[in-house]
């Protein structure tokens, strides 16, 4: 194959260019960071634009009108990435049926519901576990019209033990060529389809595993590149697995030839980056011009309150609400530098707003108080606060409970993310503070 004539090639040049500068080896990781996650999970439907994923994995910053799961799994993704970093250079720890599940679990994040269609054609619903092998089988729809089935479920541990005795055989032999050997690998994965969800994705992280393991850069299957992909994967289907391979040595050579570019000092931008900074930049200057024009009044305050704190409130209190029924009673309320608003939320909301066209507020507490635990002879008292700060270009969100800074321009959205997140600490803190209660 005339192309793993052209990567020898290119190793030796790219070898003989060794140490890369720090400087120039961190930008080169970043961009194959970004490009495998961002494509990678592209392929699959996440929307996150190439200028969103920037932001979140680099700047841990979510935005876009994305789903909960969509900004879980690119940060389970990109996880994922690093660990097979990890893996390739520990020569002691061979791959293993536990490591995939594990990465199985890293990708997906938790349990989910999922649109499904039964054997005989009716639509369902299924829910989705973390690294677990499948329990129900599952098939693809090929571009000629017919149905494409995987290993059975209960064939499944069978067929993933003798992918890893397979893979630990042929490592051991180093007959094969380490290209060869990662298309292998990742065709043979994707035969099996053994988990409900995240298999084509961690067929790719497995490929770059092989590669990493040898000393060779990551393969990066582009998005826009997906009809060709399948196309090879189907092909591989019908005995063309030298097609597949050759395939995958062509993303290869990209790989190798934007390395040596780095290596070199050159611009390592390709067409269509100069797109994606642009609109990055933009989203930066327009949020540093909000600051600017945007500042804290009545108005700024009150819209924050509507879009986003009130929604917050809302969603701690669903949240919290779960621990009702172990206490005798509860309380929730806002209170701030003039004292309790009301006896309960809505009362509290709606005197904060009548307070607002007299006074702007500095902060604000959100109480969520629970008395008298009710089980056993353990006798207790909890309570959750939030405090939202107010000040003049952004307002933040804090906790003494849990160590979190949520800092937003008046004009920005918290993200579903972000609720979430916030949401989630605040209720883990209360379960993991009763547990301490009835130990001690």
């Amino acid at each position: 194959m005339k192309e793993l004539t052209r990567i020898v090639a290119l190793q030796n040049i790219l070898k003989g260019l060794q140490p890369i500068e720090t400087e120039r080896q961190e930008n080169l990781d970043k961009k194959f960071r970004l490009e495998f996650n961002y494509n990678s999970n592209h392929i699959e439907g996440n929307t996150l634009t190439y200028s969103e994923t920037k932001l979140l994995l680099i700047f841990d910053d979510a935005k876009g009108d994305h789903t909960l799961r969509e900004f879980e799994e690119m940060k389970g993704s990109d996880v994922a990435f690093q660990l097979i970093h990890e893996w390739a250079l520990d020569y002691n720890r061979p791959l293993s049926e536990q490591g995939i599940r594990n990465l199985n679990e890293i990708l997906l994040v938790r349990p989910f519901w999922k649109e499904a269609i039964t054997n005989d054609g009716q639509r369902t619903r299924r829910q989705i576990k973390v690294g677990q092998y499948k329990e129900h089988p599952n098939s693809v729809l090929l571009q000629n019209g017919e149905m494409f089935h995987y290993a059975s479920p209960i064939d499944t541990p069978i067929q993933m033990k003798e992918l890893i005795e397979w893979f630990r055989g042929e490592e051991e032999k180093k007959e094969l060529d380490p290209v060869i050997l990662a298309a292998l690998l990742h065709y043979k994965f994707v035969l099996i389809h053994p988990f409900d969800d995240g298999n084509g994705r961690i067929s790719r992280l497995l490929m770059n595993y092989v590669l990493l393991r040898n000393s060779l850069p990551p393969i990066i299957i582009k998005s826009e590149d997906k009809r060709n992909y399948l196309t090879a994967l189907n092909r591989a289907d019908a005995g063309d697995i030298e097609g597949f391979t050759q395939y995958i040595a062509e993303q290869l050579i990209w790989s190798l030839e934007i390395s040596i570019k780095a290596a070199r000092g050159e611009n390592i931008d390709e067409p269509g980056d100069l797109d994606k900074k642009i609109k990055l930049l933009k989203q930066k200057l327009n949020s540093s011009d909000e600051v600017v024009k945007i500042i804290k009044s009545k108005g700024s305050i009150l819209e924050s309150l509507n879009k986003n704190i009130e929604p917050l409130f809302k969603r701690i209190s669903e949240k919290l609400g779960q621990f009702d029924s172990l206490f005798k009673s509860k309380r929730e309320y806002l209170n701030n530098e003039q004292g309790e608003l009301g006896t309960n939320l809505e009362i509290s909301l709606r005197n904060l707003k009548t307070q607002l066209q007299m006074k702007l507020p500095s902060h604000i507490f959100y109480v969520y108080e629970l008395s008298d635990f009710r089980k056993g002879s353990t006798a207790f008292t909890l309570n959750c606060s939030l405090v939202i700060e107010f000040h003049l270009n952004v307002y933040e969100i804090k906790s003494q409970y849990v160590k979190f800074n949520f800092s937003k321009l008046y004009h920005e959205n918290l993200t579903d993310y972000e609720m979430e997140e916030i949401t989630e600490e605040l209720g883990t803190n209360i379960f993991e503070r009763i547990e301490q209660s009835i130990v001690s």
